[in-house]
């Protein structure tokens, strides 16, 4: 095709037609730039083909990710109702002084209650990768980037709301450091000992007394409070985050 142009040119030189050979010189300059854009146009297409694997690569993992982060704090939430509605049982037989528990039922109620430490852990190894690297730019869709930038910064209110929450644990499991109150009774009439390999006491000391404890009913009350701002507050509106982060990229990952 060029040694046609070329021919052509040299033609329309020789036979001294310059208006043509203007005219020829500009149509192969125009052809050229065509060429040029064709060929930036290919490796745009490319390059954009490219990136959209990578997205939806990304995407994919994220999905599961994000599913198994929600699975975690589905988890937790049930756990942590578990713990604060163990403590309002405590509660009612602390204001009923005719129903109370016996020491096998105390001892479970208490260790379902504090035995369990609050602390959400989601997986979140692709995200950060993706933000420590600047690939979250590479996520075509501008609101699934707001929401994931928006999850890094809710997981650090998280983190300060369950700090509380075992602060308040703590300071209800110290009056069991005392010789007031027994562990090992909790430990023994919960199955725990067998567990560890502990022998069983021969007499045990009774943690009843706590049901006219007023400091203790004081710090289970700040307890029960904790727990439930915890997930009303935090828990409940991280679970809509997730499913809205979920939705969104859902939206799109191409089938």
């Amino acid at each position: 095709m060029l040694k046609f142009f070329r021919k052509i040119r040299r033609g329309l030189i020789a036979e001294k037609k310059v208006g043509n050979y203007v005219l020829y010189a500009i149509g192969e300059i125009v052809l050229v730039v065509i060429g040029i854009l064709i060929a930036l146009a290919i490796d745009n297409a490319n390059e954009d083909s490219i990136k959209h694997k990578k997205e939806q690569v990304y995407l994919i993992g994220l999905k599961k990710e994000f599913e198994t982060s929600q699975n975690k704090l589905k988890t937790l939430i049930s756990v942590n109702k578990k713990s604060y509605e163990d403590s309002k049982t405590i509660i009612g037989f602390m204001q009923d002084p005719n129903r109370l528990p016996n020491e096998e039922e105390l001892s479970n109620l208490l260790y379902n209650a504090f035995a369990f430490d609050i602390s959400y852990n989601p997986n979140n190894s692709l995200l950060e990768e993706m933000i420590n690297s600047g690939s979250l730019k590479d996520l075509s869709n501008p609101q699934l980037r707001v929401l994931l930038t928006n999850w890094i910064s809710n997981l650090d209110d998280i983190s300060k709301q369950e700090a509380m929450l075992d602060h308040e644990r703590d300071q209800i499991i110290n009056m069991f450091r005392t010789n007031e109150n027994s562990i090992k009774t909790i430990y023994d009439l919960t199955g725990v000992s067998s567990d560890l390999g502990l022998p069983i006491a021969t007499e045990q000391l009774s943690n009843l007394p706590l049901l006219q404890s007023t400091e203790f009913e004081n710090n289970l009350l700040m307890f029960i409070l904790t727990s439930i701002t915890t997930e009303t507050m935090h828990y409940a509106p991280l679970m809509q985050s997730m499913d809205e982060i979920l939705a969104t990229i859902e939206g799109e990952i191409e089938e």
